[in-house]
């Protein structure tokens, strides 16, 4: 299993103590009564290096954007959904080791677990190689989250609510499709249309394919149909007894 997590990351871990500590869960360390072999520490340092390795990005991506803006750029990065949607991507939570209780009520899947689980992931890169090799491994798996922000840097990002908000559910990502164009040369209009795990979500109109998808996405933010269609049905009462 080490060898696969490695091969997903792209780093090999000269001690594999450090990534077996980064992969242990408190509730199994206390199941264990290993008390202080968890990642918890590891979770405190990887969250300081990916703000720092992040903070550096930012700062030269946008060297116009004052403290503030970048302050929200960045939290876009880091908060707890997005950091358990990059776990997903790397299928991070079949490698923690939880305790019984936690894995018996869904632990493996939790946003909270599986953030903790990729800081203490890049604390224990930054401790087995160093600075670079964090840096290195960070800005791989962000990367396409990085080029998003460049190219719509502003705070309001439906696009990316909506895939933070999907992806806390499933790691599926929403797909975007222009459905058509209408209108003169100089005056077009493009409809979108957003769907995931092979449903529609909601339609859209733009000036530009791009506009016509963000559209798409704040609509599908609105109505929030996929609440609605994965709600559990109210059951009917029961009959009172004659």
């Amino acid at each position: 299993m080490v060898e696969n997590l490695e091969s997903r990351l792209g780093y090999k871990f000269r001690n594999s103590l450090l990534l077996a500590e980064a992969m242990t869960h408190p509730s199994l360390a206390y199941e264990s009564k290993r008390p202080h072999f968890d990642n918890q520490r590891l979770e405190f340092l990887g969250d300081a290096v990916l703000q720092l390795i992040l903070t550096e990005d930012l700062f030269r991506m946008f060297p116009s954007f004052p403290e503030g803006q970048l302050t929200k750029l960045r939290s876009r990065l880091v908060s707890k959904r997005a950091l358990a949607r990059f776990a997903m991507q790397i299928d991070l939570g079949a490698y923690v080791l939880l305790g019984k209780g936690e894995e018996a009520t869904g632990g493996r899947r939790r946003t909270s677990t599986l953030g903790d689980a990729f800081e203490s992931l890049i604390g224990a890169v930054y401790l087995d190689g160093g600075f670079e090799s964090a840096r290195g491994l960070v800005l791989r798996l962000f990367q396409k989250e990085i080029e998003a922000l460049a190219g719509s840097p502003e705070e309001k990002n439906p696009k990316g609510e909506l895939q933070e908000c999907l992806q806390a559910i499933r790691p599926e990502a929403p797909e975007y499709e222009i459905l058509g164009e209408s209108g003169p040369d100089h005056r077009k209009v493009f409809q979108a249309r957003v769907c995931w795990c092979g449903r529609e979500l909601a339609q859209g109109r733009g000036k530009s394919k791009k506009e016509a998808e963000a559209r798409a996405a704040l609509e599908a933010l609105r109505t929030r149909t996929w609440e609605k269609e994965t709600a559990p049905r109210p059951q009917a009462p029961a009959e009172s007894p004659e």
